[in-house]
């Protein structure tokens, strides 16, 4: 079936996604033939042991990592049939990204790290920081506004990464430990507002998370082990312990 045929229900389709890492002897297999849909207008949460293939599946998604064999349909584009090229410009126009190392620009302010975006899409730098200022202020940072990174705590830099990430409202949000730097509160208002703006109808959000305390903001949770999704439940009471 074409990528055309699954664009209007799901945001993702992945089948047989496998990913291997070296060769002969030393080869890892991090995906074994990996299955998962997921509709627009959802959030799905990934968990699972550390090393079971979480963060390589997401990547795959994202379009920042090559499968080694499979299917991976993204919003209605086959990514493997992409060039590099038209991939850089899928996941700037339609992708946003929070991972677990935070990548903020040492010399730019909280506003302006999280008006990136933006300002590759070519907005004027006055109107992106202005609109990136205010999901900062959303979530909580609007009095760190002109901050630098080295000036934030870990998890004020954690929302500067997650704000950037939200700022040019992306179609697909992928996200990898976004509240493991923060605390109950501020992990609550993170999720609110990934909800708010990221589930639409038009959009989707995956979230690799560890933190059982966030289990509630999902629509459904698929649950890895070595490699594979073994199973996916629908419904925070569900989630796995």
């Amino acid at each position: 079936m074409t990528a055309s045929n699954f664009s209007a229900a799901l945001a993702v389709h992945c089948r047989g996604v496998t990913k291997d890492f070296g060769a002969g002897d030393s080869l890892t297999r991090a995906l074994r033939g990996v299955d998962l849909d997921v509709p627009y207008g959802e959030l799905l949460m990934l968990v699972g042991p550390s090393g079971c293939g979480k963060t390589t599946l997401v990547s795959i998604i994202a379009g920042t990592l090559e499968p080694t064999d499979g299917e991976v349909v993204v919003l209605g584009n086959d990514l493997t049939a992409m060039s590099n090229g038209r991939k850089v410009r899928f996941r700037r126009d339609n992708v946003g990204f929070v991972f677990q190392a935070y990548n903020l620009l040492p010399a730019l302010t909280a506003a302006e790290n999280a008006a990136v975006p933006l300002l590759i899409a070519g907005w004027g730098r006055a109107a992106a920081v202005e609109a990136a200022s205010e999901v900062l202020a959303s979530l909580g940072l609007g009095d760190r506004l002109t901050n630098l990174p080295t000036e934030l705590s870990g998890g004020q830099q954690q929302r500067v990464a997650i704000a950037r990430a939200l700022v040019h409202q992306p179609r697909l949000l992928v996200c990898d430990e976004p509240t493991s730097a923060l605390d109950a509160e501020n992990g609550r208002i993170t999720m609110e507002l990934i909800q708010e703006l990221a589930v639409q109808p038009d959009r989707a959000v995956i979230v690799v998370t560890h933190d059982s305390r966030v289990y509630s903001f999902a629509d459904r949770i698929a649950s890895m082990e070595d490699g594979r999704i073994e199973s996916v439940a629908s419904g925070p009471h569900t989630a796995p312990a």
